[in-house]
Order: structure tokens, then C-alpha cells, then sequence
């Protein structure tokens, strides 16, 4: 219900109506200005609100005929003012119009973002409490490393996301930009005073530069935050995808009562819901390569980025907030499977505390070469014979005339591995 809500609000902000209504307050605030300044009346300021409305269908009506959506905006509503029509747009081109509003629309878009993000990221907190010393394999080239916790690759997840909010947080504070400075930017018929007043109701601040249009580096900056978000919930989504392979099964995905994972094969349960995520992150990043694309543009303008844009950030804006929202569910319903993760700490013998071993031989004088030639010998020959590194260990004499047996069963205390966990802990939480 929250994820279907979510998307809702940020779809009505990218529809058409929302569109012109940006457009309106626009245009709205300009009049605010000048009346302000002394320009016009306040009365007449005020009674241009009061009466100022569009209608989409009207507006498509006009534009059929003048192929110029704001010109077909203001026709409209124009009608709908009469001789106070005459206030409106003054000074101004379509770009300060539509480039202002496109600032307003992001906003809003973003603050139901950053509430998405504040949502995962206190998910995710939860479970790293709960897993604090949840036993499980630490993998480098996807092959068993050494012994963590799971509440620790939930601390680099919070870690990952919470800078990636910051980045957007600042990415979002950068676009706040509006401009009403009239063609190519030079104020030739409206005073920058218009402009810093306008901005101010608006909530935004004047662009230092316009040419016409703001400039697409602040754009292309701000889809790159998205597809930052994207692309680490994709690498969220992959860790989830490979711990749920059946050969590994630490973690799953949470399965309904009456849900069917393969028409063909009743026993599957797959990791559809990543799976997912792993393929929207695409089509963001991709979105994202668009937005650098439209940076360079002739002159002090031109319209190639306009269509593209009608496109990308109502797509980008919609799929990572759902995309935070699935993840955020996968997150409050994933299955931890802790005794999976606790046995693969211990295959063939506890190979993965080699390193505790060769440490411990190195403390008793052995050189690390031929300490490590011992370690390595006794590892490999329970990871090829299905054997035991343990015991192996203790049938090796090199290795009990300087290690007792109460020294490698303390070698082989999982403990060991966990005594800087709080402070991994202090610095996320």
C-alpha cells in the first residue's frame, strides 16, 4: 500500500495537469513580483490568482493549432482573465516558464525520494541491530574469505545508501534553481529584481547564469544522484540473488502463501523481486547517460534536450522511488536462514581460519613462508578431499610441536573474528 501510494504522489507530480499548474504558479509568482516592485497593483496581482485556471483539453485544443505547448498554456489561460491577461508572461520567454517550473517539479519529486531513502535506511538499521553477531562467510571472488557478521554487510549497506542520500540531498540543494531572465538571459525586458522575488515565493534561488535556459549540468548532476541510488540497490539486489541460490541459502526472499515461483517446477522459489531491481537499474543509468548528452546544446539554447527530458526524469523519478520502495520491502520481509550461515563458517573443517593459523605458527617463530606453506597444505588437502581442516591440523607435527590443542581450539573460536565489531558498529549506528 505504501509502495503503490508513493508512486502515485510521484506520478500526479509528472502528469499533464501538474504540468501546467507548475507552469501557473510560475507565472503567478512573476505577477507577485511586479506587484511587489510597483509595477502593477496589488489588487490586480491578487485578482489574476482568484480567477487564473486551464484546462489540459483546452490547452491540446489550442496547440493542435499553434504547435507551441506554452503558447497554448497562456492562450487558455488568458481566456480565463480577460483584460488582466495583459499582466501575465510579460517580459518573459517560454523557457523561464518552463524551466522554473521543471525546478519545482523536481523538488517536490525529491523530498518524496529522500522520505523513501529515510525509510530503507532505517530497514536497514533494524535488521543490523537484530544481526549484530549473526555468524555468517565473508566472500572475495565469490569464494569463502573469513568469518563476519551479517549485521556487518548491513552496516556497508547503511553505509553505501546513507552517503548516496547525502549525495542526492546536495544534488537536489544544486538544482534548486529558477530563472526569469527573458531571451538569452540577458533581463532585456524584466529586471533581475523580478527574477530574486520570484524565486523567493517559489522556494527557489535565481540561477547566477541563464541563457535563456539553466544550464544541463546541473540536470545531468542530479540524474547522476539517481542512478548512484539505482546502481547500489542493484548491488544490494545481486548480493540478495547469489545468497539465495540453493547451494548457498542464507538469505531468501520473503515467499506468499499463495505464491507460485515457476509454472513448470512447484518446488522454486526465486529471487524475482532483485531480479528486478537489477533491471530498472539499468534503464536509470542509461537515463542518466541521456542527461550528460544533453549538456551541449548550440548557442545559447536549443530544444534537443527538451524531448528527452519530458522522458527521463519522470521515468528516472518514478523508478527509483519504486525501486526504493521494493527494496525496502524485499528488506522488512526477507528470510535470514542463521543456521545456513553459521554451517558454511564451518565447511571443511573451518578452512577459513587459515589465517588465524598462520598468524599463530608466525608468534611461535616459524618464517611466514614456510608457515604459510604449512597452513596451505592442510587447507587444500580438506578443500580437494572433502576432509577437515582442523583435524588435519592436529595430526601435523610441524604444527603440534608449537601449537597445543587448546591453542588451535582457541584459534577456532569465532569470537576471535567478532572483537572489533563494535566499533564498526559505533562509527555506522
Amino acid at each position: 500500500m505504501i509502495e503503490r501510494y508513493s508512486r502515485e504522489q510521484m506520478s500526479k507530480i509528472w502528469d499533464l495537469n501538474s504540468k501546467f499548474n507548475y507552469y501557473l504558479q510560475v507565472e503567478l509568482a512573476v505577477c507577485d513580483a511586479y506587484a511587489k516592485l510597483g509595477t502593477i497593483p496589488e489588487d490586480i496581482s491578487k485578482e489574476i490568482r482568484q480567477k487564473a485556471k486551464f484546462s489540459v483539453e483546452r490547452i491540446d485544443e489550442i496547440e493542435r493549432e499553434v504547435r507551441h505547448d506554452v503558447i497554448a498554456f497562456l492562450t487558455c489561460v488568458n481566456e480565463s482573465l480577460g483584460d488582466l491577461g495583459r499582466y501575465v508572461h510579460v517580459g518573459m520567454t517560454s523557457s523561464d516558464v518552463i524551466d522554473t517550473a521543471f525546478a519545482l517539479q523536481i523538488q517536490d519529486s525529491g523530498k518524496i525520494i529522500l522520505e523513501d531513502l529515510n525509510k530503507t535506511i532505517d530497514t536497514l538499521k533494524k535488521l543490523a541491530s537484530e544481526h549484530k553477531m549473526t555468524l555468517c562467510i565473508g566472500r572475495s571472488h565469490g569464494i569463502h574469505a573469513e568469518v563476519m557478521t551479517f549485521g556487518v554487510k548491513l552496516c556497508n549497506w547503511i553505509d553505501i545508501l546513507s552517503r548516496q542520500k547525502d549525495n542526492f540531498t546536495h544534488a537536489l540543494e544544486q538544482i534548486r534553481v529558477g530563472q526569469i531572465s527573458g531571451p538569452v538571459g540577458t533581463y532585456s525586458n524584466i529586471s533581475p529584481e523580478v527574477e530574486k522575488i520570484t524565486c523567493e515565493i517559489l522556494g527557489l534561488k535565481p540561477a547566477p547564469v541563464s541563457t535563456q535556459i539553466i544550464a544541463r549540468d546541473y540536470h545531468a548532476y542530479f540524474m547522476q544522484s539517481l542512478a548512484l541510488i539505482a546502481s547500489v540497490i542493484e548491488q544490494f539486489a545481486t548480493e540478495i540473488r547469489h545468497l539465495q541460490r540453493t547451494e548457498v541459502l542464507e538469505l531468501e526472499e520473503g515467499f506468499g502463501k499463495n505464491q507460485k515461483g515457476s509454472s513448470a517446477m512447484p518446488h522454486k522459489k526465486n529471487p524475482v523481486l532483485s531480479e528486478n531491481l537489477c533491471g530498472l537499474a539499468r534503464v536509470v543509468r542509461a537515463n542518466s547517460v541521456v542527461a550528460l548528452e544533453n549538456i551541449p546544446l548550440w548557442h545559447e539554447r536549443d530544444i534537443s534536450h527538451s524531448s528527452a527530458e519530458r522522458i527521463i526524469f519522470p521515468d528516472s523519478l518514478t523508478l527509483v522511488d519504486f525501486m526504493l520502495n521494493r527494496f525496502n520491502e524485499i528488506m522488512e520481509n526477507i528470510v535470514v536462514h542463521k543456521d545456513n550461515m553459521l554451517s558454511h563458517t564451518e565447511e571443511f573443517g573451518g578452512i577459513v581460519y587459515s589465517q588465524k593459523v598462520l598468524l599463530s605458527l608466525v608468534e611461535k617463530g616459524l618464517s611466514r613462508e614456510d608457515a604459510y606453506k604449512i597452513v596451505q597444505r592442510n587447507a587444500l588437502d580438506a578443500f580437494q578431499n572433502h576432509g577437515d581442516f582442523k583435524k588435519n591440523l592436529l595430526n601435523d607435527n610441524e604444527v603440534t610441536k608449537l601449537l597445543s590443542k587448546d591453542e588451535i581450539d582457541q584459534i577456532f573460536n569465532p569470537k576471535e573474528f567478532l572483537k572489533n565489531i563494535d566499533a564498526i558498529y559505533k562509527r555506522v549506528l
